[in-house]
């Protein structure tokens, strides 16, 4: 690639509008316009930088989003055939960090993703936005949301519900449970108990519960509330109304989760992924490697997607010295994903006490016999997850589990 046979064009992308800056290749500017973030505006772009442009020169454009702000744009000068690429923000970051005299505006940040283009042009990936992976990546945003505001709401109905009943955690296995958020609702504080009996309680749990509540439990739940004593506070209306509101707010996240859930078992259908055939590898799981990874066949190979996810070790060296160090690069959402994984696959079952996937957990024995750290094993465990899931993924196949007879862990 002969660099003098473009121009550069580096862009600071913003919520409402961006700023783009333009440089040949020996790094001079050529010029700078600002434009809004809307489909209708991206014209001006393009005819401002064709005024830069002779008969065997062509624009190179670079992006350091390409799945946020920067998204319409990347898609609108792909459609219009011009070369993008995806800057990734540390690198501009160290272009501007690298100065001695160090500014931050937005006509310098478009300027440095500009120089990094110049630089880097041959080894920057090209920005290439897709539908399915950015809604999936969307929706698994969306999920996350609402379980943090879920466990949110969990947290302050215990603290209310302190107030009110001081043994509640021994009414039902989870506070939020079906026939837990039934009872809160109907019964907010144990004056609205008053002239229930075991039998009327019965009554309403059996409905709440679906029939799995019994007797037992009435008189259980009626027990403790006497054994705690009689308990009144001001403005309890208000009170009452606060649990209420919690229990229905909890409820309509709940609901919500089901629906995003189902959305994405939808979208990962829809690619064919098999994901969810691996043991300890849910719904949830599949869409957050789906989201991180993205188009699987940017990897060219298993060895790229372990360094992507800052899972293959980093050589450092310096005067003939040379050292194989642990990385703390990487996409660390990524990273968290596959360490989770590695514990649900040497994960030993309470009742049957056999490992959930027996062929890593013998792979964990093994590197811990070696002389291995827990850490360590995990991270060798963790790389051999990153070929099956990479295979998985770009051959869309079914994860086998091999032939081996669980033995039970001592």
């Amino acid at each position: 690639m002969r660099r003098d046979k473009h121009i550069y064009v580096g862009i600071d992308l913003h919520k409402f509008q961006h700023t783009s800056v333009i440089l040949d290749c020996w790094f001079e500017k050529l010029g700078e316009v600002t434009f809004e973030n809307k489909p209708s505006a991206f014209p001006s772009l393009l005819e401002y930088v064709n005024g830069f442009l002779t008969e065997d020169i062509t624009p190179v454009f670079g992006l350091e989003d390409v799945g946020g702000y920067g998204r319409d744009l990347a898609l609108y000068l792909k459609e219009k055939g011009h070369i993008v690429k995806f800057v990734n923000s540390s690198l501009s970051n160290a272009e501007r960090n690298s100065y001695a005299m160090t500014q931050k505006h937005d006509s310098w940040d478009a300027q440095c993703v500009a120089n990094v283009l110049i630089r880097q042009f041959p080894y920057l990936p090209d920005a290439i936005p897709s539908d399915m992976y950015w809604m999936i990546a969307q929706l698994v945003g969306r999920r996350n949301a609402l379980v943090k505001s879920q466990t949110a709401l969990k947290n302050q109905l215990h603290l209310q519900l302190s107030h009110h009943y001081p043994s509640y955690k021994k009414f039902f296995s989870k506070v939020d449970g079906q026939t837990a958020l039934a009872f809160w609702e109907r019964y907010p504080s144990p004056a609205h108990l008053k002239g229930e009996t075991v039998e009327s309680l019965r009554t309403f749990l059996l409905t709440a519960s679906h029939k799995s509540c019994s007797t037992r439990k009435a008189k259980e739940i009626l027990s403790l509330i006497q054994a705690d004593g009689e308990i009144k506070r001001e403005y309890q209306t208000t009170r009452d109304f606060i649990i209420q509101s919690m229990v229905r707010d909890i409820r309509f996240k709940k609901q919500e989760i089901k629906k995003v859930d189902k959305e994405l078992k939808a979208l990962i259908k829809s690619l064919g992924m098999q994901l969810e055939t691996m043991p300890g590898i849910d719904t949830v799981t599949a869409s957050a490697f789906i989201a991180e990874i993205g188009d699987i066949h940017r990897f060219s190979h298993s060895d790229k997607l372990a360094r992507y996810a800052g899972i293959a070790p980093v050589r450092m060296g310096s005067g003939g010295k040379e050292t194989i160090q642990k990385s703390k690069q990487g996409n660390r959402k990524l990273y968290t994903i596959f360490y989770n994984l590695v514990v649900q696959q040497i994960h030993i079952c309470k009742g049957s006490k056999t490992p959930r996937n027996p062929v890593f957990y013998e792979y964990y024995q093994k590197k811990l016999a070696e002389g291995k750290t827990k850490q360590q094993a995990l991270i060798c465990i963790m790389r051999r997850l990153v070929n099956i899931i990479y295979g998985m993924m770009k051959n869309k196949t079914a994860y086998i589990v091999p032939d081996i007879p669980n033995s039970k862990v001592s």
